[in-house]
């Protein structure tokens, strides 16, 4: 058996990481076990994701190490009181069925429901501390104990003076001891270089100096700031599991002529639920009877409710505002709209963004080099110069607590968790931190036409037959081709054939012609539903057939020729009206000094009538390939964006810096695209780079806020200014502030100007 056949994914959730340090020293600590690749840690998520070969390293041994950092650990979706789930897991308080991940939590042996405390001195989150007051945590009654003791010591030295720094000393050496223990932990693991290490040092240090008051104090701060941060990074997190509360824990399964409650995780495709006025829809689907007004704002952060009647679809999350509506499930529980919007979530940390990778590598230097430091202040000024060592001690101690980097490695994730989370919250969907970056910089964005620009619901506006042939017969022949296609401007010519109540003549081997049309077996003879110039150049159109083409297409329309094997049938003529919001989401981009542009495969006539009332450039004509090979020369002058809905636009979306999908496009445009827009308003796309700049200015300010503080601090903790607890509070406090700063993106307007 090879090494490939041995390895597995898995999949845990890990509670009580407060910064983006925990995350590295998790990452680290794990990275060095035989065995273990693919480690991926996320912050926001509490996720910890690896390939791991059990020959060498068993999930037991995973946890065990974990669990000795302080950390709590269990399987991912064996825990109930897990809060952040999978796509499909919706927990019972949020709404959803116990329904775990179908690709790790049921191969997981190892490990206990324990998720609770790795060792005696544990002090990070709990998932049981959730939805408490801070001073039921297990943090908070940590501050509470050591304040105690801090208070008790003080009492003592004004009762008996004659005790001296002693109580101190016990305060302090109580208050450290749990830090200690996970400063050891790490540093049999190979880390040295950690808060809790730094922190048992200047304590120890401290005491050893005679500053016995003022290192109970540290010990006392340090907690105190554990707490703020774990406040701080649990509201980060909110934001992200409200995105798990949309979709009810129940539905009514209609059965016959009766219903009855059932997990709404356990809905199939084709069933009928019942939703009620003011219920929510517990899954995807399509509406089979009844006529509603529909709120989809909780899932695409459209305001105002949509009458929606049978065939229309609805989304999981959304509320039914005013009748009872039948609705077909069409999409199963892990593959709703909610569900595909926490994958993209969740997913979403992987994809770290270059600012984020760069500080990861910055600050795996920056501490040792702070411990570097502190130890020449420390040694120099006492042996070169005869300065007293007390002195230069103390300032080194100092030093040291500066030396964590908690608030720098945290400034970049805490910001991107909060951008994914509120673009989310408006149907703007990005794949990561990398595409945030990516987004912020566009200098072009390149729009496809059909179904983008324009709504991607074409009606037919003429029929012309060619000789002998009826518009019957012409109608009959294109919807035979067109038959089982969900391309709009095949479904523009089934409802017309409907409409005028032609039946559709039977057909088999149909097959697309990309870029170029449609192509079938006909009532046993091959047909093709083409462009004019496939038809021209194949026999299907003749001079008079292009010149007719032409003049539709000089009025906008889409034309197509319909024809047998030399035989030209006739031609049927279309109109797509651009998007209401159209022409004001290209004069946002221009404000935004972005250059829009139109790639489409129509001609360039209908082409010309659509750009030149947006006021846009265009290229027409384009097969896929043309598509990719545009944005990849418009790559070379900066940042491009492509947006797209077609099968035929996923090269063109892959290649770009960012290719976003529109939410009622193809699932292959969905799955390959960087980014989504469910609202299928084009005003998102400025919004949606607007929401990217933000986030990028907020990650500019966290790292100022961090740096700026760090280097304050260690310029008057030298020369003396600051002493140990004020260096506490400049740590802890500048990880307080860059998270609070990143909360601000959950209140930030992407639609709004300025």
């Amino acid at each position: 058996m090879t090494n490939l056949d041995r390895e597995t994914s898995c999949d845990w959730t890990v509670s009580g990481m407060d910064c983006g340090s925990c995350a590295n020293k998790i990452r680290d600590a794990v990275g060095r076990l035989p065995g273990v690749s693919n480690v991926e840690v996320g912050l926001m998520t509490e996720r910890l994701r690896m390939t791991l070969d059990e020959a060498q390293t068993g999930r037991d041994k995973v946890e065990s190490v974990v669990k000795s950092l302080g950390y709590g650990i269990a399987p991912r979706g064996a825990d109930s009181k897990r809060e952040f789930v999978l796509p499909g897991a919706i927990e019972p308080d949020h709404g959803g069925d116990d329904h775990a991940d179908h690709d790790h939590a049921s191969d997981h042996s190892g490990g206990s429901g324990d998720i609770g405390h790795g060792s005696p001195g544990h002090v990070h989150d709990d998932p049981a501390d959730r939805g408490k007051h801070w001073y039921q945590t297990g943090k908070g009654k940590l501050v509470i104990f050591t304040a105690v003791l801090l208070g008790l010591a003080w009492i003592a030295e004004l009762v008996v003076p004659t005790v001296g720094k002693w109580p101190f000393v016990a305060a302090c050496l109580i208050g450290v001891a749990p830090v200690a223990r996970r400063a050891f932990a790490a540093l049999r693991l190979g880390q040295p270089f950690t808060i809790e290490s730094l922190m048992t040092v200047a304590a120890i240090g401290a005491l050893f100096i005679g500053a016995a008051e003022e290192a109970a104090l540290v010990v006392f701060l340090f907690a105190v700031g554990e707490v703020l941060e774990g406040v701080a990074a649990g509201k980060a997190r909110d934001g992200i599991r409200a995105l798990a509360n949309l979709v009810p824990k129940t539905a009514l399964l209609v059965t016959g002529d009766t219903t009855r409650e059932v997990p709404a995780a356990s809905l199939s495709v084709g069933q009928t639920v019942l939703v009620r006025p003011g219920d929510r829809v517990p899954a995807d689907g399509e509406i089979a009877e009844g006529t509603s007004g529909v709120d989809d704002s909780p899932v695409t952060g459209e305001s105002v409710p949509v009458t929606k009647g049978p065939g229309d679809a609805v989304f999981a999350g959304s509320i039914n505002t005013e009748a009872a509506l039948r609705v077909t499930v069409t999409k199963a529980a892990e593959d709703n709209t909610i569900s595909r919007i926490i994958r993209l979530v969740e997913e979403a940390e992987e994809a770290r963004a270059p600012t984020e990778r760069f500080i990861d590598r910055f600050s795996r230097w920056y501490m040792p080099a702070i411990v570097a430091v502190a130890t020449l202040v420390v040694l120099v000024p006492p042996l070169a110069f005869g300065q007293p060592w007390d002195t230069w001690v103390y300032r080194g101690l100092a030093l040291l607590l500066i030396g964590c980097p908690c608030a720098l490695v945290i400034s970049v994730p805490a910001s991107i968790a909060s951008a994914l989370s509120t673009g989310a919250r408006r149907g703007l969907l990005m794949k990561g931190g990398a595409v945030i970056e990516a987004a912020a910089s566009v200098k072009r964005i390149a729009f496809d036409k059909t179904g983008t620009l324009t709504h991607g619901r074409p009606v037919v506006t003429d029929v012309v037959p060619f000789g002998t042939t009826t518009e019957a017969e012409l109608l009959a022949v294109a919807a035979g081709v067109e038959t089982g296609s969900s391309h709009p401007l095949a479904v523009a010519i089934l409802n017309k054939a409907k409409d005028a109540g032609i039946p559709t003549l039977p057909s088999r081997d149909a097959r697309a012609l990309m870029g170029k049309g449609v192509t079938a077996e006909v009532d046993g003879a091959p047909a093709w539903v083409a462009s004019p110039r496939h038809a021209s150049e194949n026999g299907g159109l003749d001079g008079a057939g292009i010149r007719m083409a032409t003049r539709f297409e000089d009025e906008g329309k889409t034309a197509v020729a319909v024809f047998r094997e030399k035989l030209p049938l006739g031609l049927i003529a279309m109109r797509d009206e651009p998007r209401a919001d159209a022409a004001e989401a290209v004069a946002q981009l221009k404000r935004l000094g972005v250059a829009p542009v139109i790639l489409t495969g129509d001609n360039p006539r209908t082409a010309a009538a659509i750009a030149g009332g947006l006021g846009m450039e265009f290229q027409a004509d384009m097969m896929p390939e043309d598509k990719l090979r545009a944005i990849c020369e418009m790559s070379a002058d900066g940042g491009v964006m492509m947006i797209g809905d077609g099968i035929n636009d996923a090269p063109a979306l892959k290649q770009a810096s960012v290719g976003v999908a529109m939410g009622s496009g193809t699932d292959v445009a969905l799955e390959t695209a960087d980014a989504a827009i469910l609202r299928d308003r084009v005003t998102d796309i400025p919004a949606k780079i607007r929401l990217a700049r933000g986030a990028m200015a907020n990650i500019r300010q966290n790292v100022t806020i961090a740096l700026g503080l760090k280097a304050v601090f260690l310029v008057t903790s030298v020369i003396g200014v600051t002493g140990l607890w004020i260096a506490i509070l400049a740590d802890t406090g500048a990880t307080v502030l860059v998270t609070l700063n990143a909360l601000r993106l959950l209140r930030f307007n992407p639609e709004r100007e300025g």
